[in-house]
């Protein structure tokens, strides 16, 4: 029986009231775990568990510290106190814990281990041991705290509209609005501000590529995106993948965005479409009001996700029991969403910047989809089996936004309005494919040519932004807000490569939708059958469990757009 009444992990090895405050009140449980003998199977397993626990501990602690200062980019001390953790702490444990992984693979214990309960666990550890370089761990910690300016500098970014004041993401709402005026004025402005601080994100952007430049050769790669394919633990797919995924997006998706496009400019009336008129609606038909802060977007979550799986309304019931959700946007609050796993208590905490926009419920069911992964996979034994690729979790999370649309009438009570929704969305999850074809590409040039200048770069960008764009909406005039729209991404600055996850995920969340639509209950087992295995099986295994392919060859692409395609063909006809 599934239950979301989590509990945190009992301690054995650390103090109950044990808290991280310095490095050398830490290090003794470092040194305990390097020096203790393991001389039986039954030494190794209670070692495991140890390393586990201290691994939890450590993780959530430097969980909070991001969480706090994402929430409050203003407070200097809650910015401290995760650089304190980033120079002084983390670069401590890093020499101890590639120790720890040489004396857990030379046990010869370690070989009677269930091969099939800890070989993703072994392949891991044994790769961590292949990348680690002592000359890396300064440059990594001083990238740690430099990958947190983004958010710092974007989270003091606002705009003035009709006298009042905004957050980018509250000034997004009115590109929304029927006053085409209005929705130029406000793009310019968010443009202009995002304009503002173009230089600082351009010196940041420099400096964190030079030291990535220096992680990757130091340990012996050719260039950085070399390393991170092999840090992310990319085991069951190449770069030639990527390009071949780049090629398929060109290939069947980017006509199918011409269609979304066309459909919208002939429903507007204009002669031209402008990127101000893409999320707009026409005259007479009011934007969608979906919620009115963020506390009713969690109660009308919960319902929608009751009537999936009572378990799943569940999972946020006691997330807001614990406080795990920081969701309206406000001033001084960091850009985006995410949901943070928790490894010691085990509710995750959901981040995000709700604005009242359909995009909103969007992010929060998604969210939402990664926190019911968490709580499936918090019963593992160990730390690291629960360390799912990233493949499988944005599974979890867009399968979770289609999945919802079947219940989205708690956000949408008129049946036309939710028809629009549902409609919006399936334009959202096709739309986005030009876009994660253009961030992914632009990465690989970047770290294959890390000495390029600035205007190297512009230019580069410019001309995959164009490979990927639509020919449908008129760009013309606004060069100079494009050469720098890639500074709006966070994972550029914050998670580099991490982003082709979202492409190949939204294959397999499209798959899985096609599942639910023949049998919704099998669709959901396969789906928390395949979340509750973790990081325990390879990706192909988890993708099979959930009854899916790992494919994304340009064939498979074809066939699930054909699929999203007719499903919109059918809401168009009810909108």
């Amino acid at each position: 029986m599934m239950t979301a009444d989590i509990k945190k992990l009992p301690r054995s090895f650390l103090p109950e009231d044990f808290t991280i405050t310095t490095w050398d009140k830490l290090e003794p449980y470092f040194k305990e775990l390097l020096e203790r003998p393991v001389n039986s199977q039954k030494d190794l397993e209670k070692w495991l568990k140890d390393i586990s626990e201290l691994e939890a501990v450590v993780s959530e602690d430097a969980c909070w510290r991001q969480i706090n200062m994402t929430c409050d980019t203003e407070n200097k001390s809650l910015e401290e106190a995760f650089n304190f953790f980033c120079m002084h702490i983390q670069p401590h444990i890093q020499p101890y814990a590639d120790q720890i992984n040489r004396k857990l693979v030379a046990n010869p214990f370690t070989k009677e281990l269930d091969s099939k309960k800890y070989f993703t666990y072994l392949r891991n550890i044994r790769k961590s041991i292949e990348l680690f370089r002592e000359e890396n761990v300064p440059i990594q910690a001083e990238m740690s705290v430099l990958q947190q300016q983004f958010g710092v500098i974007s989270g003091k970014m606002t705009v003035t509209v009709n006298g009042q004041e905004y957050t980018l993401q509250q000034a997004a709402k009115f590109l929304e609005d029927h006053d085409r005026k209005l929705r130029e004025e406000v793009y310019r402005k968010i443009n202009d501000r995002r304009i503002q601080d173009r230089n600082e994100l351009n010196n940041l952007f420099n400096s964190l590529v030079e030291k990535r430049d220096r992680i990757g050769k130091n340990a012996g790669f050719e260039n950085f995106r070399d390393y991170k394919f092999k840090e992310l633990g990319r085991f069951d797919y190449t770069k030639e993948d990527c390009f071949q995924f780049h090629e398929a997006v060109k290939q069947h998706v980017l006509p199918l965005v011409n269609m979304i496009y066309e459909n919208k400019r002939k429903k507007l009336g204009v002669d031209t479409l402008k990127p101000w008129d893409l999320e707009a609606e026409p005259e007479g038909i009011e934007p969608l009001r979906p919620f009115t802060n963020g506390e009713d977007l969690l109660k009308k979550t919960i319902a929608c996700f009751s009537e999936l799986r009572p378990f799943f309304a569940e999972c946020l019931v006691r997330m807001d029991k614990m406080k795990r959700l920081d969701l309206d946007s406000r001033k001084g609050k960091a850009p985006g969403g995410y949901n943070c796993p928790l490894a010691e208590t085990g509710a995750p905490f959901i981040f995000m910047n709700a604005a009242g926009q359909t995009s909103d419920v969007t992010t929060m069911v998604h969210e939402g989809g990664h926190a019911v992964h968490s709580f499936l996979a918090h019963p593992l034994e160990l730390s690291a089996f629960k360390e799912y690729p990233m493949e499988i979790a944005e599974v979890a999370s867009m399968a979770m936004e289609l999945f919802s649309m079947e219940h989205w009438e708690h956000f949408f009570s008129n049946g036309k309005d939710l028809s629009r929704a549902k409609l919006k969305e399936l334009e959202k999850v096709i739309t986005i494919f030009p876009w994660i074809a253009t961030i992914d590409k632009f990465q690989h040039w970047i770290y294959e040519n890390p000495r390029h200048t600035e205007d190297e770069r512009t230019g580069k960008w410019m001309e995959i932004l164009n490979e990927f764009s639509s020919s449908v909406v008129d760009f013309s005039g606004l060069e100079e807000y494009r050469k720098s729209g890639w500074q709006r991404q966070l994972h550029l600055f914050e998670v580099p490569f991490y982003y082709i996850e979202y492409g190949i995920a939204q294959l397999g969340a499209i798959g899985l939708w096609m599942q639910f639509k023949k049998s919704k209950e099998k669709a959901l087992d396969n789906y928390i059958t395949a979340l509750s295995q973790g990081g325990t099986k390879t990706l192909p295994e988890l993708y099979k469990t959930a009854g899916l392919e790992f494919d994304f060859a340009p064939e498979k692409i074809r066939e699930l757009m054909e699929f999203v395609k007719d499903e919109m063909i059918n809401l168009e006809q009810k909108t």
